[in-house]
């Protein structure tokens, strides 16, 4: 979440610094430069506003956390490098992992919807889709206690009425 935040906040400098820039040219008579300097704002305002609603669909799944695993885990166990740390995020709403946004739960019966959740000692194992197209999710949850394993099964289900699979425990 930091690592969208930080790029939300570069957009705005470049946004702002366009706009101050386009605003100058044009007042110094300079229109070729200004003109490309406000399609460059144009394209920083499109990409800020992309920003932003990725920003705001990660707040959406942070705020409705089901069950979050440090990152760093999930990035040794798959023998990959770990540039960014922070957390695995499941919630009612999708998955957040670093940067990555899986989402289902947002449009109503029609849309993306969490279908199945499976438990193993290892992995979490997450599927959702709509009726044209499915995908599943493998993470390393981290997670050593069956306990803990139980209440966040008993988590995803009250929250997302998608009883999940404990395996091989």
């Amino acid at each position: 979440m930091k690592s969208i935040r930080k790029r939300r906040n570069e957009y705005v400098l470049i946004f702002v610094i366009s706009i101050g820039i386009t605003v100058w040219l044009s007042m110094t008579s300079n229109l070729e430069f200004s003109f490309l300097v406000g399609v460059i704002s144009i394209l920083s305002f499109l990409l800020l506003v992309k920003q932003i609603r990725l920003l705001h669909d990660a707040m959406l799944i942070w705020d409705n956390l089901i069950l979050s695993v440090p990152l760093d885990i999930f990035s040794e166990l798959n023998h990959r490098l770990n540039i960014d740390s922070g957390e695995t995020v499941i919630s009612t709403f999708g998955v957040l992992i670093g940067c990555e946004i899986y989402k289902w739960g947002l449009e109503g019966i029609d849309g993306v919807r969490l279908l199945s959740a499976q438990f193993d000692l290892e992995k979490i194992y997450l599927t959702f889709g709509d009726e044209a197209q499915t995908m599943q999710v493998e993470l390393i949850h981290g997670i050593h206690r069956k306990q803990a394993i139980e209440e966040a099964v008993q988590k995803l289900w009250h929250e997302t009425g998608v009883k999940a699979k404990i395996c091989d425990w």
